[in-house]
């Protein structure tokens, strides 16, 4: 599949998406994972329609390593993998993407995210998870980015994209190196440098050098900071959100996304937010803030509501942007 011939004038238009924004960027997480199946076209056509500036992709390679879009490194949780491929779980009782041919996985249907400890969706008021069939399929990311350019092209507006790469160190241990695959189909479809409206996000901390220094990214890149300890990789999120480690991210990367939980809490029910300091020392740097993600049905412990959660991370902590599940709610009160 080949990008589209409207690049050139997407080039053309870059520039500005990525430019000083008026307000704070928002990235549809998932897509407008809040109304649709998460990391579906249609999640992410909705998130384009409610405005989003940009839209998210986690990827994760299939056995025939063509990267698709999906949070998890699992299909079990998003799809019907264990009625129509009985059988096929590794020891741990998970269906893992990497395991199944494309066209396997082709036959999937996507559906709402379910609990698997009990079977009920992990949230209950999104859609309707009973509601089948759904007809949604998980994507390659040449037709996510294929689909995205073509809403650029139509709408006349730039959505950028903001992908991920899907535990990298996880991926070699199985023989496969799902950053070599994915940069060539970016460069491909013109998200090959900073001025194209592309962030390249990465939980783990020596992939994210590794993508700078010896695979030549040349675009925007943002390290991920999980909300405690470490991660499998290794990576001391602890670490770097202290002085040197904020210092070696930004002699690398453009940004970071770190849990809602580094940047504003509430330590009580009914008593005010308390801002850390991470944001006005990251921006010191010289490095963007996006924290990780808006939910008005999970909010952040003892947080009383959407708009004071959103309140705090843009008002008091003034964040250069954050991932959210409603992006019309988002924008809708960014631009009140």
């Amino acid at each position: 599949m080949r990008p589209l011939p409207q690049l050139a004038l997407l080039l053309t238009l870059a520039p500005l998406a990525l430019a000083q924004p008026a307000r704070p960027l928002v990235v549809a997480h998932r897509g407008a994972s809040g109304y649709l199946p998460e990391h579906t076209l249609a999640a992410k056509a909705y998130g384009h329609a409610l405005g989003a500036d940009f839209l998210e992709q986690d990827i994760v390679l299939t056995k025939d390593d063509v990267p698709v879009v999906l949070h998890d490194l699992y299909l079990d949780a998003v799809t019907d993998v264990a009625r129509r491929f009985p059988g096929r779980a590794r020891p741990d009782g998970r269906y893992y993407a990497l395991d199944f041919t494309l066209a396997e996985i082709r036959q999937l249907e996507v559906r709402e995210r379910v609990n698997l400890k009990n079977g009920e969706a992990q949230y209950p008021a999104r859609y309707p998870a009973a509601v089948a069939p759904t007809g949604l399929r998980i994507p390659t990311l040449e037709e996510e980015l294929t689909l995205i350019q073509a809403l650029n092209r139509s709408s006349g507006r730039v959505a950028g994209i903001y992908p991920e790469i899907k535990a990298p160190r996880w991926h070699r241990d199985q023989g496969r190196d799902p950053s070599r695959v994915v940069l060539p189909v970016l460069a491909r479809f013109g998200y090959a440098d900073k001025t194209a409206p592309c962030f390249l996000q990465c939980f783990e901390w020596e992939e994210v050098r590794r993508l700078r220094g010896e695979l030549g990214w040349k675009g925007r890149l943002v390290q991920l900071i999980g909300g405690a300890g470490q991660d499998g990789a290794g990576t001391d999120y602890g670490w770097l959100v202290s002085e040197a480690g904020l210092q070696a991210v930004a002699a690398v990367a453009d940004g970071i996304g770190p849990a809602i939980g580094r940047v504003v809490t509430w330590p009580a029910a009914g008593s005010p937010a308390q801002v850390t300091d991470l944001v006005a020392r990251a921006r010191a740097l010289g490095l963007a803030v996006h924290p990780y993600t808006i939910r008005r049905d999970d909010l952040p412990r003892h947080c009383p509501d959407l708009p004071a959660l959103q309140a705090a991370l843009f008002g008091a902590a003034r964040v250069d942007g954050a991932f959210t599940d409603f992006p019309d709610l988002t924008l809708a009160y960014l631009r009140r």
